[in-house]
């Protein structure tokens, strides 16, 4: 790819259309981008002249979005790949886990064919950024970080990532602080643990040894956090009193955190103040079989909120598809964002929290010096695109086409 090209004819949210203080509608116009060494130096409205002298790549009025991030998946436990198979249903979570370990070892396609095959489908969805866990156990040890390391240096150029070393068995009940410290020192910069009450059996020791490892080791935090009502929302203030203890603020996140959604508005508003004082994000798969994190209260309060696909066809789900745009829209289904702006504004969940126009409706992406990641998608808007979970054309990392499609200079270039 050009280290400098124009892309023209790229479709941009400039505002929101409305009718008596109403918004009816949102307002886009065509624009050009010059891209340079992968990011976006000039934009100029359609009309205005461009230089010759640089290729031009056309984008052809479609929609251009913000890169999707992908916040929590496993791209150790995935099946893509290998043959259909569906689930052995299980009664508890630590069944699930301990079938895991028996039928993993037995599958023919090596973790890291099977991580790629679904990087491949996280790519075409529009996700150019990744934070996988990978299970660290006794019985596998670091054989399953060193192939999802492997998978992600083949697509370093493609997308960016990031790996919690992710004692999937319990941080206490496996005895894996050992393996995890190893992981941390061999490339993984967050550290994982689960349920530290009904998995681990003790919530201050598990929490406490989680932190310490974090600390040890310079890295982040990502805790799965299933445990309901009050079980999970004493847990997680215990772990917010840890996290500032530690002077962590702004480096933890807990995965799930379902407890939320099982308590009071009063109560939920008081643990949102103490998520946001410590610094504490949520991430949500937003499931649709339970209770989940009250995402727009959460938000009201300022706590960072962000949408991952979790499970995507393994051992625990055959479902998922990899679509984080798709899980973006059932999140908007799940809080009745049905109207224009809220639709539009449920994409700062899956982007870091970019969206085109702020809830007022003034351009607040792209601009100058922003970074050429991006998503072409077939729809008159972001709105639109979030409840028809409309069609990625072309995907662009760093001013590179990562999947899909786009014409230069009349030929057309695929990936």
């Amino acid at each position: 790819m050009n280290t400098i090209f124009w892309l023209k004819n790229a479709r941009l949210e400039c505002g929101y259309q409305k009718e008596n203080e109403r918004v009816t509608g949102t307002i886009t116009g065509l624009f050009h981008l010059l891209i340079e060494d992968g990011r976006i130096t000039k934009i100029v409205k359609d009309g205005e002249p461009i230089s010759n002298d640089v290729p031009v790549e056309d984008a052809k009025g479609l929609l251009v979005l913000p890169s999707f991030i992908e916040k929590h998946v496993h791209l150790d436990k995935t099946l893509m790949g290998d043959v259909w198979r569906a689930c052995t249903p299980s009664s508890s979570v630590t069944e699930r886990f301990e079938n895991e370990k028996k039928v993993l070892p037995t599958i023919a396609a090596s973790t890291r064919n099977r991580a790629e095959s679904l990087l491949e489908i996280l790519l075409a969805s529009g996700s150019t950024h990744v934070r996988t866990h990978v299970d660290i156990y006794p019985e596998v040890r670091l054989q399953n970080l060193e192939q999802v390391q492997q998978a992600l240096e083949t697509y370093s150029n493609r997308l960016s990532s990031e790996i919690v070393a992710f004692a999937q068995h319990g941080l206490l009940r496996s005895g894996s602080t050992k393996l995890v410290r190893e992981a941390l020192r061999n490339g993984a910069g967050i550290v994982g643990a689960v349920d530290p009450a009904t998995i681990d059996n003790n919530i201050e020791a598990s929490l406490v040894q989680l932190i310490d490892l974090a600390v040890g080791a310079n890295a982040d935090v990502d805790l799965h956090l299933h445990d309901p009502g009050h079980l999970g929302t004493f847990t997680m203030k215990r772990l917010a009193a840890l996290t500032k203890e530690a002077g962590w603020e702004g480096r933890v996140a807990v995965s799930h955190a379902f407890g939320i959604g099982d308590v009071s508005k009063e109560e939920a508003y008081e643990l949102a103040d103490i998520l946001r004082d410590a610094g504490i994000s949520i991430v949500t798969s937003v499931p649709i079989n339970r209770q989940m994190p009250p995402v727009d209260l959460l938000h009201e309060r300022g706590v960072e909120v962000s949408v991952g696909n979790d499970n995507i066809f393994d051992l625990w789900s055959p479902l998922g598809n990899g679509d984080i745009l798709e899980r973006a829209g059932r999140l908007a289904e799940r809080f009745k964002w049905v109207d224009e702006v809220s639709l539009s504004q449920t994409l700062r969940y899956i982007t870091g929290g970019k969206t085109p126009l702020d809830k007022d409706g003034n351009q607040v992406w792209p601009k100058v010096g922003d970074a050429a990641s991006l998503v072409l998608i077939d729809a008159s808007c972001s709105a639109e695109a979030v409840a028809r979970r409309s069609e990625r054309k072309a995907v662009f990392y760093k001013g590179n086409i990562v999947s899909g499609s786009l014409y230069l200079q009349n030929q057309s270039i695929n990936v």
